[in-house]
């Protein structure tokens, strides 16, 4: 593996995320303010099937107590609700509720204005070159996030090739 290549990978993303980036998700209609923490927790769940608080904790490198911290925040919020494991009562899964759908569905990471606006600066072939670019690494990324749930390890790809 050329080393160069990763390097160069991860000096520029991140310089592309910063510039796009969303801060924060408003909930226009109940008025309320999500962090981006929170709102990424709702891009990782599902209204029907739900999802391990330990697998979303472990998924997403924090403990299992800072994550219930998290999901009781966005329960009281309205945005997810708790069910016990009906085969494992010891276990909690935990679903997006219509709200929180809600919010998944019009939130995204990266704020649009702030990619238009970057991508404004290009000329139509480096447009081009950029999408291309964009997808031939996002199709990377979902082989290699499938061969890692092939591997055992925790959460899945739902079908739309989002990690969960």
């Amino acid at each position: 593996m050329n080393t160069d290549v990763v390097r160069e990978v991860m000096k520029l993303y991140p310089r592309i995320f910063l510039a796009c980036h969303t801060r924060h998700v408003r909930d226009t209609k109940a008025g309320r303010v999500l962090s981006a923490r929170q709102a990424g927790i709702l891009d990782h769940l599902d209204e029907v099937e739900p999802t391990g608080l330990l697998t979303l904790a472990q998924h997403l490198g924090v403990t299992a107590s800072t994550m219930s911290l998290t999901v009781d925040r966005l329960v009281r919020g309205g945005y997810v609700q708790r069910a016990a494991d009906p085969n494992d009562g010891r276990r909690v899964g935990i679903r997006l509720t219509k709200a929180g759908v809600r919010i998944k569905r019009e939130k995204s990471v990266l704020d649009p204005e702030r990619v238009q606006a970057m991508v404004q600066r290009l000329s139509a072939a480096e447009r081009k070159q950029a999408i291309d670019g964009l997808a031939i690494l996002a199709r990377a990324a979902d082989e290699e996030m499938r061969s890692r749930s092939g591997a055992g390890a925790r959460g899945r790809i739902n079908t739309r090739g989002e990690w969960e």
